[in-house]
This record gives structure tokens, sequence and C-alpha cells, in this order.
């Protein structure tokens, strides 16, 4: 009755997950995929954050709360094989997606490598670390919930999320568009490590990775150019902003001071950010029209910022969907009271602060 029960529900969670794939990658490559070009990568990051959230989202519908507890459940085939069709499920998926709504458009020629380490003051590799991190964080969860030990679903998860995000890499490298990139793959492993050196030598995410947004304003004379790169309405600036985002390494304090009185989920932060970016390199592009624009006046700025966080898993409560939520909603970073400078040497204090 139980092989029964979980072959029926592995079947209706790939069900489920195809019909996903079908309406969730059509729909967003047809959406963001479709004003191609250089500055278009960047709706690759948009990519993975979806992605992200879905894999989130879905492990909450799917009523995953165990994946957040201390303990490792009894291994459960049915269970192994329902994560390994889901991740199989996503793989394929984003593979198709990107292929069909992407890379077929771009001549094609031997595999190549192209060097984008200085581009958008590397606000870029911070969302690769941030999605190789998130990515490795919720996969290896599913791995637990499925009955691995703490070892192997930290290796498979980890593994996971480097796979998923060399499916971009190894494409861009036989686009004569594009290339590998090494900086890109270089960040990938930063994040997925992070994550898997920490769980195997801490048993704890002791440092975690979080991203947050705040809406730039932009002068007027600028406003064109964040539409063209960035979008115009509220998720896609949210998602590819680079001028909005904020990326943190999160510290739990009680964690490296056990013995202190310290709450179990008081964090310290340390963000990382940029103001002025208008294109990859340099602020230099061509418009609509063909004519070359030059915005040397706008200062490319890097930005350092320095706050109080909240760990959500560390907060106490014997609800499994709390904890399941507590475990999705951790990948931001809460709103606090921030002090941070520029590359200029300019100070400022907030308030508030996301």
């Amino acid at each position: 009755m139980s092989q029964l029960f979980c072959r029926q529900t592995f079947r209706s969670h790939l069900q489920a997950i195809s019909e996903i794939n079908k309406r969730f990658f059509r729909s967003f490559a047809d959406s963001y995929f479709c004003n191609r070009g250089k500055n278009s990568q960047l709706k690759l990051g948009i990519f993975r954050k979806i992605t992200i959230a879905a894999i989130l989202v879905t492990s909450m519908h799917r009523g995953y709360a165990q994946i957040v507890s201390d303990t490792t459940p009894k291994k459960s085939k049915g269970r192994v094989w329902l994560v390994a069709g889901t991740h199989a499920a996503f793989l394929v998926g984003s593979y198709i997606a990107l292929d069909h709504a992407w890379y077929k458009d771009f001549p094609k020629e031997k595999f190549h490598f192209f060097n984008d380490f200085l581009e958008w003051n590397q606000m870029d590799k911070a969302g690769h670390i941030w999605t190789a991190y998130q990515l490795s964080r919720a996969s290896a969860a599913s791995w637990k919930w499925a009955g691995l030990g703490e070892g192997a679903s930290v290796a498979a998860g980890s593994l996971s999320a480097l796979a998923y995000q060399s499916i971009i890499e190894i494409n861009d490298g036989y686009s004569a568009e594009w290339g590998f990139s090494w900086p890109d793959m270089g960040a990938n492993i930063v994040g997925a490590s992070a994550f898997a050196f920490q769980q195997l030598g801490w048993k704890d995410q002791r440092i975690q990775i979080k991203m947050s947004y705040h809406p730039s304003d932009y002068p007027s004379d600028e406003l064109e150019r964040r539409k063209q790169l960035f979008g115009d309405g509220s998720l896609e600036r949210i998602l590819k902003d680079y001028n909005s985002q904020t990326y943190w390494a999160s510290v739990n304090l009680k964690s490296f001071f056990k013995k202190s009185n310290l709450p179990a989920w008081l964090n310290l932060s340390f963000g990382y950010g940029a103001e002025g970016i208008l294109g990859g390199f340099e602020n230099k592009w061509t418009d609509k029209d063909g004519n070359e624009v030059t915005r040397y006046d706008v200062q490319r700025l890097r930005q350092f910022y320095f706050a109080p966080d909240i760990d959500l898993t560390k907060i106490r409560t014997r609800s499994k969907f709390l904890r399941s939520v507590f475990f999705v909603v951790n990948a931001i970073k809460i709103p606090a009271p921030t002090i941070s400078w520029d590359s200029k040497g300019t100070c400022r204090v907030y308030a508030l602060y996301f």
C-alpha cells in the first residue's frame, strides 16, 4: 500500500513539475528573452532567481516541513525518486527553455572563453554566489527530507546547484555572442562551497548569503537607460536592477559565541551594492537610433553596508508550516537600521534599509 502511495505521489509530483516547466519556462522565455543583445545577458540572472523561488515554493507546496528539522528522516526510496525526478525536471526544463528561447537564434562556434570579471562592478558575480548558495541550501534540504545522510545530502545539493548553474555557462561557451565565463563559474563554486563547507564543518549555516532590494531613484535623464537595461516594472527591477540590489553575508553571533546570552536569532550582516551602473564595463552604449551615448559624468560607485539581521531559522516554533516559511524567507535580508559608505568616501545612516 505504501509503495503504491509513493508511486502515485511520485507520478503526480512529476506531472505537476512538468506542467510548471511548460507554463513557467515558456511564458518566462517569451517575456524576458525577447530583446536579445549583450546587455540582455542580465535576463539570465532573472532566470536563476525565479527558478530558486519556484523550487522553494514547490517544496513548501508539497509540505516538506521536515526539510528544516534537525533530524534526518528514515530513507525512503519513494522520496528519493521524488526528489530526483523534481531535480531532473527542473534541469531538463531549464535547458530546453534556454536553448529554445535564447541560444537557437545566435550562431554557434567552437567552445571558447570570455572574461567578464570587470562587468557590472561584480554585482552579477555576487548574484551568482547568492544563487548557487540558495540552490544548494534548498536542494540539500530536499535530499535530507528524502532520507539521505548529512554528507550525502550536502554533496547532492551542492552538485545539483552547480549542475544547474553550469547549463548557462556551457551554452555560453558554444555561442558566438558570448563565451564560457570562468569568473561566473568561480562565483558559482564559491556559493555552493560556502554552503557545503559550513554544513559539513559546523553542521550549521553560521554565515548566510542573502539578498535585498531597494528601488534606486534615477534622475529623469537616466530613466530611458534604466528601462532599457533593467526594465520598468517592479518585478523586473527587483530581479535585475544592479543599482537597487544588495547582497549580504549575514553572520549569526550566537553560533560563534555559544556561551553568551545573545539571542540565537541575532545576526550582523555585511552588504555589497553598486550605484551609477548604466552599462556592463562602462557607462557607454548605443541607443535605439544607433547613436553612441556616453555618460562618464555618472560615477560608477561601490557601496558597502553594515546592519543587524535576523536568522529566521533560529526562531523556535512547533509549527512545521512556519519552519518552512522561515526557511524560504531566510534567503532575504530583513530590513533594519543600516550604515553605508561608498568608494567615494560618502557615509550614510538609514533608519531602515532594505
